[in-house]
């Protein structure tokens, strides 16, 4: 089976055969809608969340969607031309709803995140990021912009595409640092592919990055490569590129 048919098997409608009962056959207050109302979104599982969300007529369909290899994971990585193919009986609009629901998490990350909040380690500094980063459906590079106590003054997004230090220049990763007379910062990008390992092309970025920062008194602390299901690692503790 090839890579593709791989990713998109687990969005295939459930078969007729799933034991199912309608949402609208169920009573009143057993109804995830009115169960969101009187209780509140946390109170829900994620099948129901996901039934509100897609619009979805019964649970079973959700959670058919849920069981199958990568989950909820794969849903929200998964890019939107594959949700919304003819395949696997999701289509655009219920795709479209969950590209929009992510990107308002997304946004809602980035509302929340804590400037001037110290970071005073790269698990810390990953646990901010992740959650935004890892369900990115193409790579980019962000930075930490920190002040002289490492506290957030900025996260800045620096380019969308493939890391490669042939086409990504030094001065596009310190220039908003720069700007905001910062003193440290830490460099992620993340991984679409989920595995987190760093490539020898990361490793050579990084080094150039560490030597322009020293060239302009900016001090690179970390680099961190984001994959998914909160995987991370920290290039400076693998000693590389440092």
């Amino acid at each position: 089976m090839t890579t593709q048919a791989t990713q998109l098997s687990f969005l295939a409608t459930p078969t007729a055969a799933d034991a199912r009962v309608a949402i609208r056959e169920l009573p009143t207050t057993e109804q995830p809608q009115e169960r969101l109302r009187r209780y509140g979104p946390s109170a829900l599982s994620t099948s129901e969340l996901l039934a509100i969300v897609l619009g979805l007529p019964d649970l079973g369909q959700a959670e058919a969607l849920l069981a199958q290899p990568g989950g909820l994971a794969a849903l929200v990585n998964t890019p939107y031309s594959e949700l919304a193919s003819a395949n696997h009986g999701i289509g655009a609009k219920r795709a479209g709803r969950i590209k929009a629901v992510i990107e308002l998490g997304r946004r809602l990350t980035c509302a929340y995140l804590p400037e001037r909040q110290r970071i005073t380690s790269p698990a810390q500094a990953a646990e901010f990021a992740r959650t935004e980063m890892s369900a990115l459906e193409q790579e980019e590079l962000r930075v930490f912009i920190l002040d002289s106590k490492n506290a957030i003054l900025k996260f800045h997004t620096v380019y969308k595409g493939s890391l490669n230090a042939a086409v990504l220049r030094s001065a596009e990763v310190f220039r908003e640092a720069i700007r905001l007379n910062a003193v440290a910062i830490i460099v992620l990008h993340n991984h679409p592919s989920g595995d987190p390992t760093p490539s020898a092309e990361d490793v050579h970025t990084t080094r150039q990055l560490v030597e322009a920062g020293k060239l302009l008194n900016i001090d690179v602390l970390d680099h961190l490569v984001i994959g998914h299901n909160g995987a991370w690692l920290s290039l400076k503790e693998r000693g590389l590129g440092f």
